[in-house]
């Protein structure tokens, strides 16, 4: 893994993957560290610099989050975003008070042009603010950088130790110089090196496994979507016939999904068994709507599966495409600062008896870095660009209980969805696009008869890092082509909506 390395300190903003996204675009690894996070965890990740995330508690409380004292002895470059930098200021002898007047949104920043980080970007700048505290005494020997109109203190520095705090978000697309001053921080600040890129990652991740596993078996919860497929393509690379790969039909694939999985991986160089324990899973869903449960059951399907494979095949490993929005989606801390979101079947769904070693190559990258070194290591890109698939598969995007009925209904719709997207080329325009059964009926008409059928709910995003999604545009003439194909070739189907939420605050699977 690189020496140039950043580490963002997590206080719970809801940007924080945002600033390691445009970190890592820039060519250099990041990973989040909550602030509570033990002293030998973030000594051990030796960051050459940090940045300090912004988040909703107030550091005029008494009992607040604070910046781990070792952030502070290690003497590395610091830029402190919002809540970040009132934490910087308040741990260094400056004071921070409640706002009079609050920023949500666009705001202009006056540029003192005085510090590296901001100079010589233009003398206004277009911000996105989100505090209802403000700075309104600096620590010794710290200068003003920069300040609206509202908060006179919006920008502090102090170049000699390479402390920066800023009150604007630079993370969000709102902020124009936003990118810049990230390159700033990174490169002419912190001397930080551009060398994270796809070929360093494949190198450093098969060194990575190999020191791991050894000569030992490795098993691979191989699912045919994106991220299960590069792991496979990685793990191939790095120990060969020491490969098993399991594929598990069960029963909440989409449809021909068992078949296309086949097609791609029987006939190659991988060691591949296909298995169904569908009919036994659906009578284990029965009579379970929360959707945390329901993963929950699929979650331990699989590992029983994957374990009585283990057992014929002296396997050691177990592999998984655990991608870094999982982990960061399933993390919860004290103060709130990382929520639970919901449980990923393949982090933290293994038993207490689990009796094998778990293998996460990709646990560490976002999923347009998986699909980058996805090509770079020769994978089709149909099979790369792939939609993502949940692990729950349809238990997930059947709303409450799971009967065949219903899963018959939500493949035949969303077969047509992906058929009429290819056909009028919005697949490879939109990130993920699926259809919803929702267990509720509707009334309407068809054949001059009335009818009440049940609802199909499509959705359709577009992003870069699964953290955060915008809704998908159709065209009005296609959603009603679509949802017209839907309505007449589903009879249990009488009516279809759109979901227009966007990531946050809706999460972009319905469950």
């Amino acid at each position: 893994m690189s020496t140039n390395r950043l580490l963002v300190i997590d206080f719970g903003s809801q940007y924080t993957q945002l600033i390691t996204r445009r970190v890592r675009e820039l060519g250099v690894y990041c990973q989040i560290y909550p602030f509570d996070a033990p002293e030998r965890d973030i000594r051990a990740f030796n960051p050459r610099c940090f940045i300090l995330s912004g988040g909703p508690e107030s550091v005029t409380k008494q009992v607040t989050p604070r910046i781990p004292d070792c952030v502070l002895s290690m003497q590395r470059p610091i830029l402190g975003i919002c809540y970040g930098m009132h934490a910087l200021v308040t741990q260094l002898g400056g004071h921070v008070t409640t706002s009079v007047k609050q920023e949500f949104g666009y705001a202009q920043v006056h540029n003192l042009q005085c510090d590296p980080l901001l100079t010589p970007l233009d003398d206004t700048l277009d911000v996105w603010m989100s505090h209802g505290d403000r700075v309104v005494e600096m620590p010794p020997d710290f200068q003003l950088s920069a300040s609206t109109t509202t908060t006179p203190i919006a920008a502090v520095s102090h170049p000699a130790k390479g402390y920066y705090g800023i009150q604007f978000h630079p993370e969000v697309t709102h902020t124009k110089n936003g990118t810049e001053i990230f390159r700033r921080f990174l490169f002419e600040i912190s001397n930080c090196a551009a060398d994270w890129s796809p070929a360093h990652i494949i190198n450093a991740s098969i060194a990575d496994i190999r020191a791991q596993v050894g000569k030992e078996q490795v098993l691979l919860a191989l699912s045919g979507g994106v991220d299960s497929s590069v792991t496979a393509a990685l793990l191939a690379r790095a120990i060969g016939h020491q490969l098993t790969c399991v594929f598990v039909d069960n029963g909440l694939l989409r449809k021909g999904e068992r078949q296309e999985v086949t097609r791609a991986f029987a006939h190659s160089n991988l060691n591949f068994i296909s298995v169904d324990i569908s009919a036994q899973l659906l009578r284990q869903l029965r009579g379970s709507s929360d959707p945390e449960v329901k993963r929950k059951i699929v979650g331990k399907s699989f590992i029983k599966a994957f374990e009585a494979h283990a057992r014929t095949l002296d396997v050691k490993w177990l592999a998984q495409g655990t991608i870094y929005p999982d982990v960061v989606e399933s993390a919860a801390t004290k103060f709130g600062a990382s929520h639970l979101i919901k449980s990923h079947h393949n982090v933290g769904g293994l038993p207490d008896h689990f009796n094998l070693k778990l293998l996460e190559p990709l646990r560490d990258l976002f999923k347009d870095e998986v699909r980058k070194i996805g090509i770079e290591l020769g994978l089709a890109p149909e099979l790369v660009y792939r939609h993502p698939f949940p692990g729950p598969g349809l238990a997930v995007r059947i709303l409450g209980e799971v009967r065949a009925e219903y899963l018959t209904i939500v493949r035949e719709a969303d077969a047509i969805y992906m058929e009429e997207l290819r056909a009028h080329q919005w697949y490879e325009k939109v990130s993920q696009a699926f259809a919803v059964f929702l267990p509720v009926k509707s009334v309407g008409v068809k054949g001059d008869r009335r009818s009440y059928q049940y609802v199909i709910a499509l959705r359709a995003v577009t992003t870069t890092d699964f953290m955060t999604a915008d809704w998908a545009p159709l065209p009005p003439e296609l959603m009603s082509h679509i949802a017209n194909r839907i309505i007449n070739e589903v009879p249990q189907v009488s009516r279809v909506v759109y979901d227009i939420s966007s990531k946050p605050p809706a999460t972009i699977e319905w469950e």
